[in-house]
């Protein structure tokens, strides 16, 4: 659901996508205090793309750079699609609960504008990344058909009928057959929120972009399916979101900020400040198979670390981090961390494997290791080295290819973190050797295969800086060392050994001394 920061209403040329349900924000731990824990905003035509700060790794890899799968054609939702029909077609033998499948699933990006001067392209009837919609349980934004997309800006909008509280004797029902809300445009909600926009809808929810009328400025409103697993999921979701506001009185977290509840014809609704577009839109716009530049980067990863570091701070697991769910204003200068329909408790840690989108699924959950909240650092490390160029740093059509995609980036699994795994002998035998689930390619009937990683066969320095650093300044150089040495330590395969916030706040990639 949207939103986005100080109360900025995305530019039609901003376009907005912006999932559902929101909420983290910053300090963490002990609230770390960096040197420049946003005290210097940062000027409102803050650039992002690569002219200014290019990582200048636009040389191919040899013989890597042709598999590298760009960000920009990945569909997150035809993936949650494809993901649930197959897991609603799975023996029950497995060991996927219906709960931890629903938590995964709630308020998926129930936000998806395309950009205004872009529009989204349609998916190719064979499109590569159909094989990867194939394990996972999760995904972004659920972004609905193209009649519930529209340009983000009030002005590119049609005429917005004037307010009017709609009397409940008017219709026998006001929701679709899938208990969906009808949403009317002009309707006046609660009394006081004038629907402008029908932002689209998620698997649990539709979202509307609504004008306040007690403050004129606009919000979002989840409004949540007619059920009452989905309501009970929203509830919960509502208690996280008011703890983390409480530990955040003063909105300096950078989590999607939570302003109220209420009931609208049988539906619980939630209202969210209202935000501009996501990360992976951002990177679409502006940096589509090369990435943003490291000031921006580095920004983010400030804003983001600062999200996790309040998250743990109230022993929260946000549990679904990946671009979809980072936000940023309309002037690319602030993020916030939003969707919390995974999240919950460190303590409700319940052993499942399709907890957190697939291609930002820690190892530790694929292998069946109790986690904590290292699996939202292992998802932000996946996500920063994707906004940075452009590309997808992990991928897989199931979890087994997850983890040979892993391996192939970071070497062989810990022997003694494989045997704490109770899902480990689902992709590796006693001896520990992995065996891969793949496809033949000329009977394609699955086949198992036994592979042995000596040493990772595209490493992330060389996907990271391709063939080196040829053409970038001495001071480029040393920021992307940094930067490659931060994702390093958000992306080491033992959980434990994995930086906190707090350390990846004091990281010098992200902290600044003051001058």
């Amino acid at each position: 659901m949207g939103d986005g920061m100080d109360s900025t209403t995305p530019s039609a040329d901003t376009a907005a996508s912006v999932a559902s349900n929101g909420t983290p924000s910053d300090a963490g731990h002990s609230a770390p205090q960096t040197p420049n824990e946003i005290s210097d905003p940062f000027p409102a035509d803050f650039k992002v793309d690569k002219d200014n700060g290019s990582l200048h790794n636009d040389a191919p890899v040899d013989g890597a750079d042709k598999d590298e799968v760009s960000a920009a054609d990945y569909d997150p939702t035809m993936d949650m699609r494809a993901e649930k029909e197959k897991h609603d077609t799975r023996s029950s033998t497995e060991d996927v609960s219906a709960a931890a499948y629903d938590e995964t699933q709630t308020t998926k990006q129930d936000i998806l504008l395309p950009d205004a001067d872009h529009p989204r392209a349609q998916p190719k009837a064979k499109d590569p990344y159909d094989m990867f919609a194939e394990d996972d349980d999760d995904d972004m934004f659920a972004e609905d058909t193209q009649d519930t997309a529209q340009p983000t800006h009030a002005s590119a909008m049609s005429a917005i009928p004037q307010p009017k509280e709609l009397d409940v004797s008017m219709l026998d029902n006001w929701d679709d057959p899938e208990g969906y809300y009808n949403v009317r445009l002009g309707e006046l909600i609660n009394g006081r929120y004038h629907v402008q926009q029908n932002l689209g809808k998620g698997m649990f929810s539709s979202v509307v972009r609504a004008t306040d009328s007690k403050t004129g400025g606009l919000v979002a409103i989840k409004i949540i399916r007619q059920n009452d697993t989905m309501r009970k999921a929203g509830m919960k979701e509502i208690g996280i979101l008011e703890q983390l506001r409480e530990a955040d009185p003063e909105d300096k977290k950078h989590v999607i900020r939570f302003e109220r509840h209420f009931e609208h014809k049988g539906h619980l609704c939630m209202v969210f400040e209202n935000l501009g577009m996501n990360l992976r839109e951002l990177v679409n716009k502006k940096g589509r198979d090369t990435g943003l530049n490291l000031a921006a980067i580095r920004l983010y990863a400030q804003q983001i670390f600062l999200g996790l570091s309040l998250f743990r701070k109230c022993n929260i697991l946000h549990a679904d981090l990946k671009p979809d769910n980072l936000l940023v204003n309309e002037h690319y200068n602030v993020l916030k961390v939003c969707d919390l329909g995974s999240a919950s408790p460190a303590t409700e840690n319940e052993i499942t494997p399709y907890l957190v989108s697939r291609f930002y699924r820690a190892p530790e959950i694929i292998l069946g290791i109790p986690y904590d909240h290292a699996i939202d650092v292992w998802s932000i490390g996946c996500t920063l080295f994707e906004i940075a160029t452009g590309k997808i740093l992990f991928t897989g059509r199931n979890n087994n290819q997850m983890l040979r995609s892993i391996m192939e980036c970071r070497g062989k699994y810990p022997p003694k973190l494989l045997r704490r795994g109770s899902l480990t002998h689902m992709h590796f035998d006693e001896m520990l050797n992995f065996h891969s689930q793949e496809e033949d390619k000329v009977t394609r009937r699955p086949v198992v295969r036994v592979v042995d990683f000596k040493k990772p066969t595209r490493d992330l320095r060389t996907r990271l800086m391709g063939k080196g650093t040829r053409g970038m300044t001495e001071s480029e150089t040393k920021e992307l060392t940094l930067f490659l040495d931060l994702l390093e330590r958000c992306l080491n395969l033992n959980p434990e050994k994995r930086c906190t916030p707090a350390e990846a706040l004091r990281h010098p990639f992200i902290s600044r001394p003051k001058v």
